[in-house]
C-alpha cells in the first residue's frame, strides 16, 4: 500500500506468450540471456512454482485478469462469446479512480466485442479492433502508413516468410527493431503514462513472443550459437507418455523444416527452432528493459509495481517437442516465470518456492493499491510472501482443460485424463523432487498407488471448494462466494437442503 494517500501505486503488468518458466538467467538457465528480467528479479520476488490456469492463451488471461478459475468463468477455448457479467482487475481499478489500458496481443473473448473494451480507458490489441475486426488494428495500420505491412513478423505471415501456416522453423525477421509488435505496444504504453501523470494508472502490455513464429531481430538470433546444444530433455523416449503426447512426439520427427536445407535432419531443425526461442525470450528481455528505463526516467518505478509472467508456458524442444501441443502433460507448457517488484513491499532478490498461481494478480494488486478486494476473484492473496514470508498460501495448484487436470501439490505432479478420452487407461505421477525431466510416470506403479488416490482426492476437494456458489442470503453476481464455502452459506445449505449452484457468466 502507498504511504502517502495522495501517491497511490500504479500498476504494470508485462505478460509474454507461451515463455517457459525455466529460460530465464535468474531460473537458473544456463543458455537464455536475460539481463532485465535477472534485474527485475534482483529488485523484488521471483516465484519459482508458479502456475497458470490454462494451457491456452485465451482462457488462461480470462483468468488472469478475472481472478476466476476456468471452470468458473467457462472459458477453455480461444477466443469465444463475450462474457456479459464477468467483473475484471481494470474494471475494478477503473472504479477506484485509476486510468487502465491494455497494449499488445490481449487475445480476449472478443464475440462481438473485446470483453475488456468496456473496462479500459485504452484498448490497442495487436490484431483486431475492440469491435473484434480481425486483421484492422491500430498496430497494422501502423505498419502499412510506415511501409512495412508485409514485413510484419509477429503473426502469420505469408508474403515474407513462405509459409502457409505458422511455422515452428526460426529465422532471423526483416521487421527494424523499431517496428516490431513488442516495441510499438512499449511505446504506446509509455504514451499513455505520459498523457495524464496526475491519476495513477493500471495497464498491461502483452507481448507476442517467444509463441511462434519464431522471427527475432538479426542482433538477438546472433547472440547464439548455431550449434548451441538442445535441451537435455530433447531425446527423452516418449513411452511412459499418454497416446497423443506419444502421436505427437513421433509426428514432429517426419515433419520437412520451413528454412532449412533439403534433407536436413530433425534435429538440425529443432536446434535451429531453439535458437529462435531463445533469441526471442532475450528480445522481449529487451523490450522490459526499455518499459523499466521509462518508469525510471519519469521518476516511477518507486510508485509503480511491476509484475512479469506469462499465460503458460511452451516445449520448445524440451521433451523432444518444439511447439505447446500437447498443452497440458508438461510443467513446461504448465509452469509460468512470476515476477513482482513491489517499492517498500516485496523483499528483494528474493526467491519463493511457495506454489503460487497466474489467478492470483487479481486478489493480490488490489490491497497492495489500497483498493478492496475484487469480490468475485478466487485467488489468493500473496502479500505475505512478497514480503518474504514462508507461510504457504494453498498446498495445491492446478492447470485444467475440460476434460483434463494438473495437480501440482508437494513434490508430485500429477495428471487426470478423463476416462473416455484415449482407447487406454492414461494418468500421470511424477515424483519432481527425484525426477525433475518427468522421465519415469508413477501412475501404474504399484508402489504409487496410495499417491495417485491422494493426488485425485485433493483434486476432487480442489474442484469441489474452488466451484462458486451464490449465496443464498442475496443472489446475483456480485455475490458469488468464490473459494470454499463460506460457514453461513454452508450452514443455510444444510438447514434448507438446497444446493447452490455454480454461477455461470456466459
Amino acid at each position: 500500500m502507498a504511504d502517502d494517500a495522495t501517491q497511490p501505486m500504479n500498476v504494470l503488468h508485462v505478460i509474454a506468450d507461451q515463455h517457459a518458466a525455466p529460460l530465464m538467467g535468474c531460473a537458473g538457465h544456463g543458455q537464455a540471456i536475460t539481463p532485465n528480467m535477472d534485474r527485475l528479479a534482483g529488485e523484488g520476488v521471483r516465484f519459482t512454482r508458479a502456475y497458470a490456469q490454462n494451457p491456452i492463451c485465451t482462457p488462461s488471461r480470462v483468468s488472469i485478469l478475472s481472478g476466476q478459475y476456468c471452470h468458473t468463468h467457462g472459458y477453455y477455448g480461444l477466443s469465444g462469446p463475450t462474457p456479459r457479467d464477468l467483473p475484471s482487475l481494470f474494471g475494478h481499478f477503473g472504479a477506484h479512480g485509476y486510468r487502465t489500458a491494455a497494449f499488445g496481443k490481449v487475445h480476449m473473448p472478443n464475440d462481438p466485442v473485446n470483453w475488456l473494451a468496456r473496462d479500459v480507458d485504452r484498448l490497442d490489441d495487436s490484431y483486431e479492433t475492440a469491435e473484434s475486426q480481425p486483421g484492422t488494428s491500430r498496430f497494422l495500420s501502423y505498419l502499412e502508413g510506415a511501409g512495412w505491412r508485409e514485413w510484419e513478423d509477429s503473426w502469420h505471415n505469408p508474403w515474407r516468410y513462405g509459409s502457409s501456416s505458422i511455422s515452428d522453423d526460426a529465422r532471423p525477421s526483416e521487421l527494424p527493431y523499431e517496428h516490431t509488435q513488442e516495441v510499438f505496444a512499449a511505446r504506446e504504453a509509455i504514451r499513455f503514462i505520459d498523457e495524464d501523470p496526475e491519476k495513477p494508472f493500471c495497464l498491461q502490455v502483452a507481448f507476442q513472443k517467444p509463441h511462434h513464429p519464431l522471427l527475432p531481430q538479426k542482433r538477438f538470433w546472433d547472440m547464439y550459437p548455431a550449434d548451441l546444444d538442445l535441451p537435455e530433455t530433447f531425446d527423452q523416449d516418449p513411452g511412459h507418455r499418454p497416446p497423443h503426447f506419444r502421436q505427437m512426439w513421433h509426428a514432429m520427427r517426419n515433419q520437412e523444416w520451413d528454412y532449412g536445407e533439403p534433407g536436413e535432419s530433425f534435429r538440425d531443425g529443432a536446434r535451429r527452432a531453439w535458437r529462435g526461442t531463445l533469441a526471442c525470450v532475450t528480445q522481449i528481455d529487451d523490450v522490459l528493459g526499455m518499459l523499466l528505463s521509462a518508469l525510471e526516467q519519469r521518476g516511477l518505478a518507486e510508485s509503480t509495481i511491476v509484475v512479469y509472467n506469462s499465460d503458460h508456458g511452451c516445449y520448445h524442444g524440451m521433451q523432444g517437442i518444439v511447439e505447446k501441443a500437447p498443452g497440458i502433460c508438461s510443467d513446461a507448457v504448465c509452469r509460468v516465470p512470476m515476477i513482482w517488484r513491489v517499492p517498500g513491499v516485496a523483499a528483494r532478490a528474493s526467491v519463493c518456492h511457495e506454489l503460487v498461481e497466474n489467478v492470483d494478480l487479481a486478489a493480490t494488486l488490489p490491497p497492495l493499491c489500497g483498493l478492496p478486494a475484487m469480490p468475485t476473484a478466487q485467488g489468493r492473496e500473496i502479500t505475505g510472501l512478497l514480503r518474504g514470508g514462508a507461510e504457504p498460501v494453498r498446498d495445491v495448484a492446478v492447470t485444467e482443460n475440460a476434460w483434463s487436470k494438473a495437480l501440482h501439490w508437494g513434490r508430485w505432479r500429477f495428471v487426470h485424463y478423463d476416462a473416455h478420452t484415449f482407447e487406454e487407461e492414461a494418468g500421470e505421477l511424477y515424483d519432481l523432487e527425484a525426477d525433475p525431466n518427468e522421465s519415469r510416470n508413477l501412475y501404474f506403479d504399484p508402489d504409487h498407488a496410495e499417491v495417485v488416490a491422494a493426488c485425485r482426492r485433493r483434486l476432487a476437494e480442489w474442484l469441489i471448494n474452488t466451484t462458486p456458489t451464490r449465496s443464498l442470503m442475496g443472489g446475483g453476481p456480485g455475490d458469488v462466494s468464490a473459494g470454499k464455502p463460506t460457514s453461513v452459506v454452508r450452514e443455510s445449505a444444510l438447514a434448507t437442503g438446497q444446493h447452490p449452484g455454480p454461477v455461470n457468466y456466459l
